[in-house]
């Protein structure tokens, strides 16, 4: 066998006999892909330090890599259909790794930015290729334990990203923190032309492009209006242009691609009931799992007092709850059925994301745990399931499509998340410490502490060396700063709990009771025929 496979999936006579090996090299490319977020959440009170980031800022620190990922997946999941899907995976890749050097060598805030962008734009090649490619080289009766497997890498990078970051950061400044992806990328490379076949959609025809631009600009909008909701206000005008263009924006696109004779997306999939259920679940179950994480990290560094390293370590239980949710799922989805396990997992990541109602100034990260561990195995019982129907509705020739589709409701899930319960955090935070901390400071004093809570910090320690104020003071604005913290914590999780339950009921009333395969016969028939009537068509 060469040392370079060139022979493509689709000429092999027989089972490809290393695909497990590629699955390897595919769950290295997606941990990378996962860690760019996660590692960051650690670095980012470093980092707003040592470069003076405001709070709007650091969010575009963190979010010009969301904008272009979500945005591009559909599209580039379509050219790497067409041209090949393991060229897009490397091109991917080298594109992730030059974002990450440059991210580790650049001090201004605008080049930190187009750093994390250049690495949104990779992270959109790469995120459906991994899964086009793994629908691809695996078999059928293979394929769900596959798609366990890369789910479970999705939640290994949730927590092992902080970890990484966080034992860099004992030594190293917060540049380093980027590297991380640079040996990771390097290996996934060399293995993909190793043990990867090369792959592309037979007698695919043209790309539509239109479909395309109109799915930028649409999800681009749509995201753009998220992030900046909580900063610039929801009634802000570039906030709502943001939503308006985003809604005119899907209308046209679905307009267009129900009339094209060979559409980006076939917009006729979401009266699939397995299908659109699936997506449904996949972005309600990321929007709990990401807000929910985003605001525990942030009371264990800033409340609870650990650094990056131990806040890393204390996130692993939810990494090894992932793999026990992916192991039984294996066993029991065959048998009990993809709804049964998707609605089940979305109850179980409920249930964990309300324990955080109980939160208090005085919990420790004992309060923590259970909900890490819910929300763990909830990620790893539910979401292989989801994505792999997912991945089922979509024709060998898009599979690049259907990564996207799926991976788009997976960022934009994420990004809700963090978006949304993070306005509601801030806003609970900056109410309740105006009621407890109003007449004790001066009013530039209270502005400045009611930005965040590590901000609220900050004041503290600066008002702990002012003169006419000092330590005792300041250790009550301490106090004020953690109450205040912890309450809007257990206020957003309730909102957050009860968001995803309502999700919950929608997934249960939307998906289809089928024990096998997740589809019923019905739901089957019709995606055969929509089928049919593409390939006619072209």
């Amino acid at each position: 066998m060469p040392l370079v496979i060139t022979t493509p999936v689709e000429k092999m006579t027989r089972l490809y006999p290393r695909r497990w090996a590629a699955l390897i090299v595919l769950c290295l490319s997606l941990l990378i892909v996962v860690m760019a977020n996660t590692s960051l959440i650690v670095a980012a009170p470093d980092m707003a330090k040592e470069l003076q980031l405001g709070s709007s800022d650091l969010q575009w620190v963190m979010d010009g890599y969301t904008v272009p990922y979500a945005a591009l997946m559909l599209v580039l999941g379509s050219i790497g259909d067409k041209y090949s899907r393991r060229g897009a995976l490397i091109t991917g890749l080298l594109l992730f790794m030059g974002g990450s050097v440059m991210g580790a060598q650049v001090d201004q805030t605008n080049s930190v930015i187009a750093a994390r962008a250049i690495m949104g734009v990779g992270a959109a090649v790469v995120m459906p290729a991994t899964l086009s490619l793994l629908v691809a080289i695996f078999p059928k009766r293979e394929r769900a334990r596959a798609i366990t497997v890369w789910t479970a890498t999705s939640g290994l990078g949730i927590a092992v990203g902080p970890l990484l970051a966080g034992w860099l950061l004992q030594d190293h400044a917060w540049g380093s923190t980027f590297l991380i992806n640079v040996p990771i990328a390097v290996a996934a490379v060399l293995g993909a032309l190793v043990l990867v076949p090369p792959s592309k959609a037979a007698g695919m025809g043209g790309i539509d492009y239109v479909g395309g631009l109109l799915s930028i600009v649409s999800v681009g909008s749509l995201v753009y209006a998220i992030i900046e909701g909580p900063h610039l206000g929801w009634n802000a005008g570039p906030v709502v242009a943001g939503f308006v263009i985003a809604g005119a924006g899907l209308l046209t696109f679905s307009v267009w691609e129900s009339k094209h004779p060979r559409p980006m997306l076939d917009v006729r999939k979401f009266r699939l009931r397995s299908f659109s259920g699936s997506m449904i679940a996949v972005l309600f179950f990321f929007f709990g799992a990401f807000g929910s994480i985003y605001y525990m990290t942030q009371f264990m560094q800033f409340v609870l007092g650990y650094d990056a390293l131990a806040t890393g370590v204390r996130l692993l239980p939810l990494a090894g709850a992932v793999f026990v949710g992916a192991a039984v799922t294996g066993g029991l989805t065959p048998k009990l059925g993809m709804k049964a396990m998707v609605v089940s997992g979305m109850l179980i990541g409920t249930a964990g994301v309300f324990l955080l109602a109980q939160v208090d100034k005085d919990s420790t990260y004992t309060a923590f745990l259970p909900a890490l561990l819910l929300l763990g195995f909830a990620i790893g019982l539910s979401v292989s399931p989801a994505t792999d129907t997912i991945m089922g509705s979509f024709p060998e020739s898009e599979l690049g499509v259907g990564g996207g589709a799926n991976d788009t409701s997976l960022e934009l899930g994420g990004s809700l998340g963090i978006a949304v319960l993070g306005s509601l955090l801030a806003t609970g935070y900056k109410d309740r410490l105006g009621d407890l901390a109003d007449g004790h400071l001066p009013a530039a004093a209270l502005d400045a502490a009611k930005e965040s809570v590590g901000a609220g910090l900050a004041v503290a320690e600066q008002a702990a060396e002012a003169p006419g104020v000092g330590p005792q003071q300041a250790e009550v604005l301490v106090g004020a700063v953690h109450e205040s913290f912890a309450h809007s914590v257990a206020q957003t999780s309730l909102v957050g709990g009860i968001i995803m339950a309502a999700g919950a009921m929608v997934v249960l009333a939307v998906l289809p009771g089928s024990k096998h395969g997740g589809k019923t016969r019905g739901d089957a028939a019709k995606a055969e025929r929509h089928h049919q009537d593409s390939l006619a068509a072209r």
